[in-house]
């Protein structure tokens, strides 16, 4: 099944929508599951989400002031290509025609999703992108509520700390439990501006970038409910498209006996052949 490819700018909304439309498309398969004329007990769909979180991706991977590499990293932005490879590799892992993945991220760079697209489109399956549509301005004031937050917190933990070793110790666990919820961490300013100017919008004029769909902060649950099941008709109802592999990716089917070395070898051994025979039999011809 396809993979949805969510992305929008930093602090915009993007997990929340994810994991909403994580939920919906979890009631749509366990109905098709309960429709389902087949005896056999397994989901027709298996569903997968995917994200920074679950992989353990620091979200300072994406900062690229050389100031704040750490130990042990090649430069900047090879954290950053780690990480992205990390994704590509779990993606790759589950992407099948029977399984929806949900990647939930940034996805900013155009190549990074034409990359995905053609990862998709390799095995059969379509792409669709959903943008999370959100204001510079108020997605900055989110990452500046969290960023607020965030030094009340180490404030806190500190004063925590000063007191008894047993209180200080309690309440700082509280503490660092509420504030390291990865969706709720900040970015630091630098960075989060960098990442906007970097922002490569999805255009649904471009294959690898189509369907997009977009929801906006304002839509309510009702409006996101419509835009989920337009993605659920796209992916696995009577939208869905067939996807067909270009020709250059497509392996070549084998030998059936294994023998495909020597298939190979000997059908060129006689194209070379017969090209000799007919050099001698012409001569050759003459050379301009």
């Amino acid at each position: 099944m396809p993979l949805v490819i969510v992305s929008g700018l930093p602090t915009s909304g993007k997990t929340h929508r994810a994991k909403q439309l994580q939920a919906h498309l979890a009631k749509r398969i366990a109905a098709a599951a309960a429709d389902s004329s087949s005896s056999s007990k397994q989901p027709p769909y298996r569903l997968h989400y995917i994200s920074d979180s679950t992989l353990s991706i620091s979200r300072d991977v994406y900062d690229l002031d050389p100031d704040k590499v750490r130990a042990h990293t090649r430069s900047a932005n090879a954290s950053e290509k780690d990480a992205r490879a990390a994704v590509y590799g779990a993606v790759k892992r589950v992407l099948t025609d029977r399984d929806i993945v949900i990647l939930d991220g940034l996805n900013y760079i155009k190549g990074w999703r034409y990359q995905l697209h053609c990862e998709s489109k390799a095995v059969r399956t379509p792409s669709v992108v959903l943008q999370i549509g959100c204001g510079v301005d108020r997605a900055r004031g989110i990452n500046e509520e969290r960023l607020r937050r965030r030094e009340e917190a180490a404030a806190t933990s500190t004063t925590a700390a000063t007191g008894s070793e047993v209180e200080g110790k309690a309440e700082g666990d509280d503490v660092r439990g509420e504030s390291e919820e990865v969706e709720e961490q900040p970015y630091d300013r630098e960075n989060w501006e960098n990442l906007v100017f970097r922002y490569e919008e999805p255009n649904p004029m471009t294959r690898w970038d189509s369907p997009l769909f977009t929801l906006i902060w304002d839509d309510d649950e009702t409006q996101a409910g419509k835009v989920f099941d337009d993605i659920w008709d796209a992916v696995a109802g009577t939208g869905r498209k067939v996807v067909k592999p270009n020709q250059a990716t497509v392996q070549r089917s084998r030998d059936a006996g294994g023998d495909y070395l020597y298939v190979l070898d000997r059908e060129t051994q006689d194209v070379v052949k017969k090209i000799l025979e007919r050099q001698g039999d012409e001569g050759g011809g003459e050379v301009k």
